[in-house]
């Protein structure tokens, strides 16, 4: 008896089947199916051959591979009785929840005294599916292993585009070949991390951001995560996410988070704007429509905190077009460097002897909200909490330091409790509406518990300080996927201000985050994390990429700097409304040395382009760009928006260079844009209207 399930929409569809009451298996997914499709003829082709040297039936590629099936490659599921023996479930059909948009499927082995719970749903608008494996265990047991329901990788696909980096080079993306055996990734990390950003693109070699096919994935965890992406000897492959080794205690009841995946039939943009639109319209719960231009005091001053020069450094910023100011380290305890009073969140009376009213009282009277920083996880060694509670640090005493600091351990509700009622007292007694919430070093132990004590915890303020938002920084990039972005609004890219490193970050980015949630800010002259140089005008356009703030000494700006980025802020601030709700599609560049980037307003009306030219070509003219999403048959005005920028090398007459361009969207999509010759190191701005 074949029982199927189809989930779909405009986008695509997803169909499942299940043979005598077994776990189903997805024998379809891809384009949207038409009505007339009959999804029992569909399972039933979907049935391989047998040949010699098999089984004499093809183990199933269910949503949880069974050992007991003896299925070849990773299982869905490892686990072990608390006696050391494994288990081996056979489930089997219990129940089942059908509704427009999804299903939960229950499947059982009595004798073992499991219960295998499998939620899949096909979010309405955003055409993301959302799946999630949960355990149920008579007894206590010890669960090794469980994947989110299990996706096969399509046969016509060949590559992976998988994600790496490191500390301020986060999303750093490699495409790498399918080839027989398991590509594992396993993050033990205790925290998304730099260089395991929890995501995953299966396609095609010619696939490219605007056409060919794609399978995207993201598993919306914080707590570390583990992917196998493997290829059977006969062929079929499987991916599979779920949480890190070694992060799920011994118990009776187990859950995965969410995994997000969505087929793509229109390139990597297909994949990236649904993901953008979900964290955007669904997943964060933003406090205010407008996205103020942020301004963060950190690489002005440290840890070196004086009234009068807060106070000085705050007026400037708001000269400049900022909106928010945010305090960063060393507003608390005896912090005057990082080796000293993490944990101790009680405001430094030494510095401000009168509390932090007088500076918000001026922040605000300039214009500005008043925003602050906290690493609540954290505690140094050098701290009054410390020599109260030694217990409260999570793992051994002799572990390796980080920054000087130690972890505490969040599952404890002692310690939840605590960092609860400190930032709740700084909260109710300052008029502060957004926290800078920092994560600066890795875990000693890998523990589910430490991730979900991290939730608990954010829930609880949110709760109690619904106007207060949260940006998540883990020394910028080490902690962002869809778990902690259901609990904040902001994250913070990358400790790299440098604007060339930000160009690449944010573009491989843009596969899964919009602009509204992505801070980032125009850096000193001089960036204090690769020394490199910058114009202004590269620096600033960079940050008006996103949701745009700066982060420097306001203090070392030119009059001509000033200007220039008090232009770039108005022109962002006269644009910010339609952009952070648009989508950002990656634009194929026939030249390696330009990475550019389409933002087009939801209605299609308008759009923004920005063209870095990230080093001197390898040839001597410009090519042509071509643009992406618009309408071939209306017409559209482009112009060039910094057109003053031109250099004196630039000696031609292009077009854009003196005048506007009207022509059609077909045109702008075969042929393109030829612009003015630029210097390595700068940006070209073009803004579209269509007629």
């Amino acid at each position: 008896m074949i029982r199927t399930w189809h989930l779909g929409d405009a986008h695509q569809s997803m169909v499942l089947a299940s043979w005598a009451g077994h776990l189903p298996e997805v024998v379809y997914w891809g384009p949207p199916l038409y009505r007339q499709d009959s999804f029992e003829a569909i399972a039933a082709a979907s049935k391989h051959d047998v040949t010699g040297g098999m089984h004499d039936q093809n183990a199933p590629l269910s949503l949880s591979p069974e050992a007991s099936q003896t299925f070849p490659g990773q299982a869905g599921l490892s686990a072990r009785k608390v006696t050391g023996e494994v288990l081996a479930p056979a489930f089997r059909i219990e129940d089942e929840e059908v509704s427009d948009n999804g299903l939960k499927l229950v499947y059982a082995d009595k004798d073992l005294g499991l219960t295998l719970a499998l939620d899949i749903a096909l979010t309405q608008d955003t055409s993301l599916l959302k799946l999630q494996s949960r355990l149920e265990s008579r007894d206590d047991i010890t669960v090794e292993w469980l994947a989110a329901p299990v996706l096969p990788a399509a046969a016509q696909t060949d590559e992976m585009i998988e994600f790496s980096g490191r500390w301020c080079a986060e999303f750093l993306t490699r495409r790498v070949p399918f080839a027989p055996g398991a590509r594992v990734r396993d993050n033990r990390t205790g925290r998304t991390d730099h260089a395991h950003f929890p995501g995953l693109i299966v396609c095609s070699k010619g696939t490219s951001n605007t056409s060919g096919e794609a399978y995207a994935f993201h598993y919306g965890w914080s707590g570390g995560h583990r992917m196998v992406a493997e290829e059977l000897a006969d062929g079929r492959r499987q991916i599979q996410f779920g949480h890190a080794t070694g992060t799920m205690a011994k118990g009776r009841s187990f859950s995965t988070a969410p995994l997000y995946a969505t087929y793509s039939s229109t390139g990597l943009n297909g994949a990236a704007v649904k993901f953008q639109h979900h964290v955007r319209d669904q997943l964060v719960a933003e406090t205010r429509q407008v996205r103020p231009v942020h301004y963060n005091c950190w690489e002005a001053v440290y840890f070196d905190h004086d009234l009068a020069e807060l106070k000085s450094i705050a007026s400037q910023a708001a000269d400049l077009g900022a909106e928010r100011f945010v305090l960063d380290d060393g507003w608390f305890g005896r912090r005057d460097d990082d080796t000293s009073s993490l944990g101790d969140w009680v405001i430094d009376e030494r510095k401000f002897p009168d509390g932090l009213t007088p500076l918000i009282e001026h922040v605000k009277s300039v214009g500005m909200e008043f925003g602050i920083w906290f690493e609540p996880e954290m505690i140094n060694e050098n701290s009054e909490l410390f020599r109260a509670h030694p217990e409260w640090v999570l793992g051994p005493a002799d572990q390796p330091r980080g920054r000087h600091q130690l972890v505490l351990d969040l599952s404890v509700k002692d310690v939840q409790n605590y960092l609860y009622d400190h930032i709740a007292g700084v909260l109710k007694t300052n008029d502060i509406g957004y926290i800078k919430w920092d994560h600066n070093r890795i875990l000693p132990v890998a523990d589910a518990a430490q991730a979900q004590g991290l939730y608990d915890l954010i829930d609880r303020l949110r709760a109690d300080f619904p106007n207060v938002e949260i940006e998540s920084c883990a020394s910028g990039g080490g902690r962002i996927d869809f778990g902690i972005l259901e609990r904040t609004q902001r994250v913070w890219l990358s400790d790299s201000n440098d604007a060339l490193e930000r160009q690449r970050i944010q573009h491989d980015a843009a596969l899964f985050l919009p602009a509204s949630v992505t801070g980032s800010h125009v850096g000193p002259r001089q960036c204090h994390t690769s020394g490199r140089v910058f114009d202004i005008n590269f620096r600033a356009w960079t940050a008006a990429q996103r949701h745009m703030g700066f982060e420097m000494d306001p203090r070392e700006l030119t009059s001509e700097e000033a200007d220039t980025l008090k232009k770039v802020t108005s022109w962002w601030k006269s644009n910010r409304t339609w952009m952070m709700r648009a989508d950002i599609l990656r634009l194929d560049s026939s030249d390696p040395a330009v990475v550019a980037e389409e933002q087009l307003a939801e209605d299609g009306s308008r759009f923004v382009v920005f063209v870095a030219q990230l080093r001197t070509s390898d040839q001597i003219l410009p090519r042509p760009l071509r643009l992406t999403g618009l309408d071939p048959e209306a017409s559209y005005r482009v112009s060039l928006t910094n057109r003053d920028e031109a250099p004196k090398l630039s000696r031609g007459a292009p077009l854009l260079k003196t005048q506007d361009l009207e022509v059609s969207g077909q045109y702008l999509m075969s042929h393109g844009l030829i612009l003015p010759w630029r210097f390595p190191e700068t940006i070209w701005v073009l803004e579209g209207q269509k007629l």
